[in-house]
């Protein structure tokens, strides 16, 4: 389909096995060789800083061995941002794409990760279109209660946003799921918010809740769903190994033009060394 310019990464042999058993041809496809999944995630983390590669996509290793490869701090790909994940969702029953943040790297943010949370899925919502994307800051209840921890992290990064320290977008919490997601539930609770039952972004209180909210939607409102990883030097397809053939042509889309902001943002492919092939 032209989304991508593929380089495989890992053991050669076993690269044409498997393509052989499923009875793929390679077409010269570049190969660079690793012996194992270790060294695999290095050489693609050290393609990326030689600027050989504009983007990274999870293969048949665990998400621990790529991650770690990534956040190393002398030889991976680390910025000023906290990396964290983006589900970037298709529900059928609303009426425009919805990204959760995050479900998969942050486990229990604090509030200057759940800014950078923030920052990061702003930043993803504008490669994909969206001018001014609006951000809810989720919890169990719309009112600030020193009681529940979340709200009150949600007010704070409301306040940030005002005071231009999260820019880009719309935030606004904290606001139930509900009232995030529903003009009418909105209504009903008297909430007055630009943010409130329009949402493209829903920011969860930690990664648990988050992985819960997009794993249901996924299994029990039939959306489809991309994974990218943001906030580093690059956009990461972090796929699951149960996620089927779209979700993975998903990702990879989200991924390119994830990856075409940043490159534009730092003037170009040489932002990241010489520019690739293709």
């Amino acid at each position: 389909m032209g989304l991508i310019a593929p380089v495989l990464v890992g053991p050669a042999a076993r690269i044409a096995a498997a393509a052989e058993a499923a009875g793929l041809d390679l077409g010269g496809l570049p190969v660079e060789d690793a012996p194992h999944s270790h060294a695999a995630a290095a050489r693609a983390v050290a393609l990326v800083r030689e600027g050989r590669a504009a983007a990274l996509m999870k293969g048949s290793l665990h998400t621990d061995e790529l991650m770690a490869e990534v956040v190393a701090r002398e030889t991976g790909l680390r910025t000023e941002r906290r990396i964290s994940h983006c589900f970037v969702l298709d529900v059928p029953l609303y009426h425009k794409p919805l990204v959760v943040t995050d479900a998969a790297i942050n486990i229990l943010p604090d509030l200057e990760t759940k800014a950078d949370i923030a920052r990061n899925a702003i930043d993803l919502c504008c490669a994909l279109g969206l001018e001014r994307p609006k951000l809810a800051v989720l919890s169990a209840v719309e009112t600030v209660t020193p009681r529940l921890p979340a709200t009150v992290d949600a007010a704070a990064l409301s306040k940030m946003a005002e005071r231009g320290q999260i820019e880009g977008g719309l935030v606004d919490g904290p606001l139930a799921f509900d009232n995030a997601i529903s003009h009418e539930a909105a209504r009903a609770k008297g909430l007055a918010s630009p943010v409130a039952g329009d949402a493209d972004i829903l920011l969860v209180p930690d990664l648990e809740a988050g992985n819960m909210l997009a794993k249901q939607l996924q299994y029990l409102a039939g959306a489809e769903a991309a994974g990218v990883v943001v906030g580093a030097r690059v956009p990461i397809a972090l796929t699951s190994r149960a996620d089927g053939m779209r979700a993975r042509l998903a990702s990879c889309a989200v991924m390119r033009l994830g990856a075409a902001m940043r490159l534009t943002r730092h003037g170009g492919a040489a932002a990241l060394g010489e520019p690739p092939g293709r």
